[in-house]
């Protein structure tokens, strides 16, 4: 076994043991006091307190999470845009095929009009009483009738392939129109994002080292206490799903990326956002899903938590913007946000939606 497997398979045993092991109603540590200045000579005035410190962390939380939702936005105008790409290449092949045709159909027109003018445009009466064999007349009257029926059919072709044309055309501009206005949604969404993360990473530089370990801590006070709170309903006795083939490639995958950064809008192999993470993993696994939280949320199949197996997904949040895979013992493996990496976390450790199941 590499040194990354047995490093994977001891984090997740750990956390694993944590989550199973942790007794209802337990109490979660929370970090000690920041030190007063007359208590630590030296200390900057104005350094926060841990309620303080607190109000800063639900700050930076709610400034990440607005970055996770437009992200979410920004990978759905994405795929949108990648979608409506190949739909444009399609029409435009279409519109080629369909110029060539009409071409030929326009050649052959052409030649039907100089056949009949050729002909002098006599009628069938007329030709009648000057033919001096009427059986030759009318052999030839029904080449005749065959040939127009012929012309009439060229020209129907002609029509409806010119018809197509313009619709293949006005369907293209519509999706060119699409395109422009999904990269302006793009473009805004990207903006939000750099927005957000850039404020919250400026109200944490503005902390000293050992406050910005108290930050951490705080963070993980507020997951232990979550996660406490939901094991002691009693839920993880009720959860005994086994994972399907496909589930166990998919964790496997999931698996293998654990330390990876948390990148917004990454789907691998360096880097990851939530989403990214999950779909990439359920591709492994031969199982294509959408590509943001919303929509896995939307089009995927809603498990009752109780029935949920390792594989399956945890929607996180009202907004659904945040997601992670399932991975047994009442954890999960996701990619939390920027500046943290992909980790092994409690299932119950953020505010859970609901669950869906891509193998359903």
């Amino acid at each position: 076994m590499s040194k990354r497997s047995t490093t994977t398979v001891a984090a997740l045993a750990f956390v694993c043991a944590v989550t199973v092991l942790t007794p209802a109603g337990l109490a979660y540590a929370e970090p000690s006091p920041s030190p007063s200045p007359s208590s630590s000579p030296g200390s900057p005035s104005n350094s926060p307190g841990v309620k303080e410190l607190e109000s800063i962390r639900k700050k930076i939380d709610k400034l990440y999470h607005q970055a996770a939702v437009a992200t979410d936005e920004y990978n759905a105008a994405e795929e949108k845009a990648a979608d409506q790409s190949d739909q444009i290449v399609k029409l435009a092949r279409k519109i080629a095929a369909g110029q060539q045709e009409l071409d030929g159909l326009k050649g052959r027109a052409g030649a039907a009009a100089r056949e009949q003018y050729r002909n002098g445009g006599i009628s069938q009466e007329t030709q009648f009483m000057l033919a001096g064999d009427p059986s030759r007349f009318l052999d030839n009257a029904g080449r005749a009738y065959q040939g127009q029926q012929a012309t009439r059919n060229l020209m129907s072709r002609l029509t409806r392939t010119q018809d197509d044309l313009e619709a293949y055309a006005d369907a293209a501009s519509a999706k060119w129109k699409a395109l422009d206005e999904g990269r302006k949604k793009k473009a805004a969404a990207k903006q939000r994002i750099e927005k957000q993360i850039k404020t919250a990473r400026k109200i944490e530089d503005k902390l000293a080292k050992k406050e910005r370990e108290q930050l951490r801590q705080l963070e993980e006070a507020a997951e232990q206490k979550a996660q406490t709170e939901w094991l002691s309903s009693g839920v993880l006795k009720e959860i005994d799903g086994k994972a399907s083939a496909a589930g166990k490639k998919a964790v496997r995958y999931a698996s293998e990326q654990l330390g990876k950064p948390y990148v917004w809008g990454a789907e691998g192999p360096k880097s990851f956002d939530c989403s990214g993470l999950t779909s990439q993993a359920w591709a492994s696994a031969k199982q294509p899903i959408p590509r943001t939280s919303q929509e896995q949320w939307k089009q995927l199949k809603h498990i009752a938590i109780k029935d949920m197996r390792p594989g399956d997904l945890i929607i996180y949040h009202d907004d659904a913007s945040h997601v992670g895979m399932y991975i047994g013992k009442g954890a999960i493996i996701h990619a939390p946000r920027p500046g943290r990496n992909v980790t092994v976390a409690g299932a119950g450790s953020m505010a859970m939606l609901g669950v869906v199941r891509p193998d359903a």
